[in-house]
């Protein structure tokens, strides 16, 4: 049986999520530059670097949480990879990116309160 889960638990899950997102981030850069370039090999890098990290704390996550949850929390990646393209990138953020993000965000919250009512 799963141990209960706590705001901490949530924040670390959100932290993987968002080290995940930095992959995107890299891969990115990669595409920006010249095949085959050094430049390319060193985000490309960084990339597999960014996911075999990730790769170790996802095991973590899914200690801590059933793996539904822990699956549907991902979604908060699109989340994070629009605040990510709106600062990095200088992507514009519209109405309906904004409308699309509370919907997830939404969702996530009510995956995460329906589970901790399940542990309770």
């Amino acid at each position: 049986m799963k141990k209960k889960i706590t705001i901490k638990d949530i924040i670390f899950l959100q932290v993987v999520i968002m080290i995940y997102t930095g992959s995107s981030i890299a891969a990115k850069f990669a595409a920006a530059q010249s095949f085959f370039s050094i430049r390319f090999f060193m985000f490309y890098g960084i990339e597999i670097i960014i996911l075999g990290v990730y790769a170790v704390l996802w095991q973590q996550i899914i200690k801590r949480f059933a793996l539904s949850t822990a699956y549907a929390n991902r979604a908060m990646v699109l989340v994070w990879s629009m605040l990510w393209a709106a600062v990095i990138f200088h992507n514009e953020i519209t109405v309906q990116n904004v409308a699309g993000m509370a919907l997830v965000v939404a969702g996530t919250v009510i995956v995460n309160l329906d589970t901790r009512e399940e542990k309770a």
